[in-house]
């Protein structure tokens, strides 16, 4: 007879091979949903930085000493508000003396149009009458000489007297068209009096450039100069930025150029006042790509006025969503088990303990899950992974998912990237 302890071993070998053989008809233990309707939000998650709309690098356009800086950063200033004066005194005292020419020119002009005048005019009087007197003198001595009382010489003498009468009468008449209002001495004074008050301007200007002002309402962003510096033109002293909307400029990868709008509303957070976020919308979208870079410039603008902390160049996260279906039938990615065209795939469907392939129409794509147009009902049973063979038994046990909630399926992990670098879609 055999010993007691082999028939127990057998039996026990005959229970285990009958419980291996029970589980492999039953088939693999999986983990499935229950397909329900749920809401389905896609975002695109990239860095951007705040940006006015135009900046500006203020500079001296002569050079010179700086005498005082009026502004620190951080400053509010206005249109025409003076940030930097430059020494002066040499170009006062070539002011001065560009004022003293233009008033010696302005009376010079000014004596011409009246006492220069009133000489001239007398002076063409006088030799009028000399000249008349002339005339007169020599009529009578041709009458003495042609009575003989006395000789032909005198009528010589008179002649001349004539002659010499008639060019001061010509030089007296020239005189007064000289200084008439289109006379050469008149044209001449107002020739040197422009010259004169274009010296002035000149100098006035040159005395307003040791003057930096403003270009516009703005923010002093930087200063680079202080009191007691030789400056140069072409050298920025201050950085401004015009006042005007804020914007939030973003370079985003061009893959995800297709899920952009403009118009799109986004969640805007800075990282140092996690909890305070913001609402901007996408305004614009470049229409070139950096090549260097693969990506597209996006600019955001704001909903509401910028919040007191924003600074220029800060960097923000945007979340922009571009994309939602309140009420979507959706399945997790890792549930697709091939994906012959973006628009299609196939899931595994359990049913009576058996898998069965089902095509699929897809929609609205994130990072953990995608919606299903077609093929799928509410309360079919998904497997929540797609490695078995279809027609497969399994054992399912139903397990809770809910998109973008951070439920993913137990041994995956939502890509750390979707919340770091760029451009991430989820």
């Amino acid at each position: 007879m055999k010993p007691r302890w082999i028939w127990i071993v057998a039996a026990a070998l005959v229970l285990v091979a009958a419980g291996f053989a029970a589980r492999a008809l039953r088939g693999p233990a999986v983990e499935a949903l229950e397909v329900q309707p749920a809401p389905l939000v896609r975002t695109l998650r990239f860095s951007a930085r705040v940006a006015t709309l135009s900046r500006v690098d203020v500079g001296s356009t002569v050079t010179g000493r700086v005498v005082q800086v009026l502004v620190d950063e951080g400053a509010q200033v206005l249109r025409g508000d003076v940030l930097i004066r430059l020494e002066s005194a040499e170009l006062n005292a070539a002011l001065a003396q560009a004022v003293a020419t233009e008033r010696q020119a302005q009376a010079r002009l000014a004596g011409l149009r009246s006492t220069g005048r009133t000489a001239t005019a007398a002076s063409l009087a006088q030799a009028e009458a000399t000249l008349n007197a002339a005339q007169l003198e020599l009529t009578r001595q041709r009458q003495l000489v042609d009575q003989g009382f006395v000789s032909a010489s005198r009528v010589d003498d008179a002649r001349r007297a004539v002659e010499v009468a008639q060019a001061q009468v010509e030089g007296a008449r020239a005189q007064t068209q000289a200084i008439a209002d289109s006379g050469t001495d008149v044209v001449q004074a107002q020739a040197q009096l422009e010259t004169a008050r274009a010296a002035t301007s000149v100098a006035r200007a040159k005395l307003a450039q040791t003057l930096v002002a403003a270009p516009a309402d703005a923010k002093v962003l930087s200063r680079q100069v202080e009191p007691g510096q030789i400056v140069q033109p072409g050298k920025a002293l201050l950085s401004l930025a015009l006042a005007g909307p804020t914007q939030l400029v973003a370079p985003v990868d061009e893959r995800f150029l297709d899920q952009l709008q403009v118009g799109q509303g986004a969640a805007v957070v800075a990282d140092a006042f996690p909890g305070q976020p913001f609402a901007a919308h996408v305004l614009t979208i470049a229409p070139a790509i950096d090549a260097q870079r693969g990506a597209v410039e996006v600019k955001l603008a704001l909903d509401r006025p910028p919040p007191a902390f924003l600074r220029e160049d800060m960097t923000l996260s945007v979340d922009v969503e571009t994309g939602r279906r309140d009420r979507a039938l959706v399945v997790p990615l890792s549930a697709l088990r091939d994906a012959p065209a973006p628009a299609s795939a196939a899931v595994l469907v359990v049913e009576g303990g058996r898998t069965r392939e089902q095509q699929v129409r897809l929609g609205l794509r994130t990072l953990d899950a995608v919606e299903v147009l077609e093929g799928l009902a509410a309360g079919n049973r998904v497997l929540l992974r797609g490695n078995v063979a279809s027609g497969a038994r399994v054992q399912m046990t139903l397990v809770p998912w809910r998109p973008g909630l951070g439920s993913a399926p137990a041994g995956t992990a939502e890509d750390p990237g979707s919340t770091l670098g760029n451009a991430f879609g989820r």
